[in-house]
């Protein structure tokens, strides 16, 4: 007896079908992703969808959301002179601040991209203001070209005999000031991604190009530039989204001399344009309206970002 149970084969389990076998080994997986699908769903897409129901409302706040259709994009693109004023001004800086920005942060990538101890404080010192408090960072903007004689450039100024200038009354200077304190704040960041994309180009590519021939700027020129295309197109796309959507500077800057968007207007955008209709007047159907605006521009000038850099990649 014993004999014939040894010479028995074990009887085999039966394999388990495919499908249900990946679904086990998905299951986990799916399980640990909950807490983050259920923080995105209830902060992101349900707010999201809540905006864009409300942007075709009258809802302020109190009264019960009334159904108005389109009057409220209607009444933004052809009756509402601040909502253009806020988009031209949107507009022209975006343009600065983004070509600044980026032309900034490469320089500084070429000039610090070594890993000497030179090298990394200079990255440190240009890397700190993107990771300090923008709340700080905008009040000492604030002190420094405050219209009085203690704020830093007009003591600069009075240094060399010229009179104080009211930098935050004068509508000329608002949008060269908040350009100047974006790409301020910003180069730093771009500049870290194109040393990381500086320092992944094979240095066989330059020993050919050396050999060619080529000098510095031609090296530069098509070598160096044709290989970060890819990083270039991330921080433009991701320093245009930024700066589409500036608050704080204007906010916090502009609103000591005046109301929200400086003297005259001359510095509002459109967050801040948001902001003043939805939480100042309580047209929050409105304001919904003028996120979705916000929503469209941002995402068709990156889809012609995108499109632009990979049919000049295909070149």
């Amino acid at each position: 007896m014993t004999a014939v149970l040894i010479d028995k084969p074990p009887t085999a389990r039966p394999a388990p079908a495919g499908k249900r076998a990946r679904w086990r080994r998905a299951v986990p997986g799916y399980v640990m992703l909950l807490p983050f699908a259920g923080l995105f769903v209830g902060f992101l897409v349900w707010p999201l969808l809540n905006a864009l129901y409300f942007a075709f409302t009258d809802f302020n706040g109190v009264r019960p959301p009334s159904w108005v259709g389109l009057e409220n994009f209607g009444r933004l693109w052809f009756e509402d002179q601040r909502f253009r004023t806020a988009l031209v001004n949107s507009v022209i800086y975006v343009a600065c601040t983004v070509t600044l920005t980026t032309a900034a942060a490469l320089a500084l990538a070429l000039a610090f991209r070594g890993t000497s101890w030179r090298d990394r404080v200079m990255r440190t010192i240009f890397f700190l203001p993107s990771v300090t408090s923008t709340i700080a960072v905008m009040l000492i903007w604030r002190w420094i070209f405050s219209g009085e004689r203690f704020g830093l450039a007009n003591t600069v100024l009075a240094r060399f005999g010229a009179d104080p200038v009211s930098w935050l009354s004068t509508p000329r200077w608002t949008i060269p000031l908040l350009v100047l304190m974006a790409v301020w704040g910003g180069c730093g960041y771009g500049m870290v991604i194109f040393v990381s994309g500086l320092n992944a180009i094979p240095e066989e590519l330059y020993e050919a190009g050396r050999l060619d021939g080529a000098n510095a700027w031609q090296q530069f020129r098509y070598l160096t530039l044709p290989q970060l295309k890819p990083v270039t197109t991330y921080v433009v796309i991701t320093g245009l989204i930024g700066a589409f959507q500036v608050f704080e500077a204007v906010y916090i800057v502009f609103r000591a001399v005046s109301s929200v968007g400086g003297v005259q207007d001359s510095g509002l955008m459109l967050v801040p344009y948001l902001y003043d209709m939805g939480f100042t007047k309580f047209q929050l159907g409105y304001a919904s309206a003028i996120a979705w605006t916000l929503f469209l521009i941002i995402f068709v000038i990156s889809m012609i970002q995108l499109r632009v850099t990979r049919a000049l990649r295909e070149l």
